[in-house]
């Protein structure tokens, strides 16, 4: 049963927050944190969003301003990722296969930090804290931006929701929905 229960602990992130914006570069410095692992849809903007809203654009600025180096890293195809990207002047891996630690290892690369100066956000347990938390980072979850999503996020939802019941049952969260 300590098997399970460890299991289940990896889809427990160190933090809960409602919004990316509640992720302040003075918190981060003061922790030691230099350097943001940060997923895409449904974190920095809703799913169905092209590009960079003005606040997005505001925090990504902010967050250069204080030296936090930030790499988005999605599974969504190179075309989305870019497209979004680039006017941020910001590293990303695209495909990124997450929960595999691949793709969180090569941004940890990228960025040339350790581990314990780097944080990885995203608003999905079964793909950003779940590959965050094995690949040894320490992990934040978000509020997703919007209640919709695509085909196969709709499917990691529903096994969310069973994990998260399990949690509070067994009085491992400290926030509610």
């Amino acid at each position: 049963m300590n098997e399970v229960n460890g299991l289940f602990n990896k889809f427990l992130p160190n933090e809960h927050v409602d919004s990316i914006f509640e992720i302040r570069p003075e918190d981060l410095k003061e922790r030691g944190i230099k350097g943001i692992i940060t997923d895409l849809d449904n974190t920095l903007v809703a799913w169905d969003v092209p590009e960079a809203t003005p606040e997005i654009l505001q925090w990504f600025k902010i967050m250069d301003e204080h030296g936090i180096k930030v790499t988005i890293t999605s599974n969504n195809k190179q075309d989305r990722v870019r497209v979004f990207s680039q006017p941020l002047d910001t590293s990303f891996i695209y495909s990124a296969r997450k929960p595999l630690s691949y793709a969180f290892k090569k941004a940890q690369k990228q960025m040339e930090l350790n581990k314990e100066e780097i944080v990885v956000i995203g608003d999905q347990l079964l793909t950003d804290v779940l590959g965050g938390n094995f690949a040894g980072f320490h992990t934040i979850l978000v509020v997703p931006i919007v209640e919709t999503d695509g085909f196969f996020t709709r499917f990691n939802r529903k096994i969310e929701r069973r994990i998260l019941k399990w949690m509070r049952k067994k009085g491992k969260l400290t926030w509610e929905e």
